[in-house]
């Protein structure tokens, strides 16, 4: 089923926000000529630091898009996911590009601009695990980088905010649950070998092949996806103007195929639509 397109999304999300202090991030932002975004430092190939310190990245590009298109310099800062999700920022970013899912939780604390790419999560397994069939990871250690989609869909608490998005399927009975704090950390311990800490991991199907891609001796399971997400742009809740803005920018970079290239640049494959 095709998720709700990006318009449909903002329009809901727009229309249940209160414009406590409308055009204030606008306003700041112009004035400051600087768009004070908040991001992830080490979830490749989002955003992470490269060879130089540099901070780059799907994400990256992404935002450095946005801040362009207002006519304005991008500045980074990777706070904690959990203060980055979690809202009340008190004016310390302007925005969020951190390939976040829209969840229910979530959309009490910000405002959704729109979607800007879908992920699909799979499962990976050690390149010389005998399990063939996602369903052979009952009973399973499964690895999950902690306050994600992963570690809420491995929990069967998975709730996605967007309108028509069809019910999550839970069939996974884990035998164990291991959570991490950082993207890549469970594929660390997955690359030790098959089941030496865990036996399987779940996460974006960008996250996986990019693993594979720098040299991991894992493999993605042939399969249905275990689901697909839609990724979001956040502010925080109570400037409907700022949201409004962020989501026409957002919908003209998809109209025009910057998303698509981006994607593409990235991730070798379409992921915009």
């Amino acid at each position: 089923m095709r998720l709700a397109s990006i318009g449909a999304l903002a329009a809901v999300l727009i229309a249940s926000t209160t414009a406590l202090f409308a055009g204030e991030t606008l306003d700041r932002v112009t004035s400051s000529g600087k768009l004070n975004v908040a991001t992830n430092a080490g979830w490749p190939p989002q955003s992470f630091l490269d060879d130089s310190n540099k901070l780059v990245g799907f994400d990256i590009d992404v935002a450095t898009e946005i801040a362009k298109r207002l006519g304005v310099e991008p500045t980074f800062d990777t706070p904690e996911w959990g203060v980055m999700t979690g809202g009340h920022w008190g004016g310390r970013w302007d925005v969020a590009v951190g390939s976040i899912t829209p969840t229910k939780p979530r959309s009490e604390v910000l405002d959704f601009a729109g979607i800007y790419y879908y992920s699909p999560y799979v499962f990976a397994v050690h390149a010389d695990s005998k399990i063939a069939d996602q369903k052979d990871l009952n009973g399973k250690r499964i690895g999950v980088e902690t306050s994600t989609t992963s570690e809420d869909y491995i929990n069967r608490r998975l709730v996605i905010d967007a309108p028509d998005f069809p019910p999550i399927e839970y069939w996974l009975e884990p035998g164990e649950i291991k959570t991490y704090a950082d993207s890549m950390l469970p594929f660390d311990d997955l690359r030790l070998g098959d089941g030496v800490r865990v036996d399987a991991v779940i996460a974006p199907e960008q996250t996986v092949m990019n693993a594979i891609k720098n040299g991991y001796p894992i493999k993605a399971l042939a399969g249905d996806y275990a689901f697909r997400e839609p990724l979001v742009v956040v502010a925080d809740k109570g400037d409907a103007e700022w949201t409004a803005k962020l989501h026409e920018t957002i919908a003209a970079m998809r109209d025009d195929g910057t998303l698509g290239k981006l994607t593409e640049k990235w991730y070798g494959k379409d992921y915009s639509r």
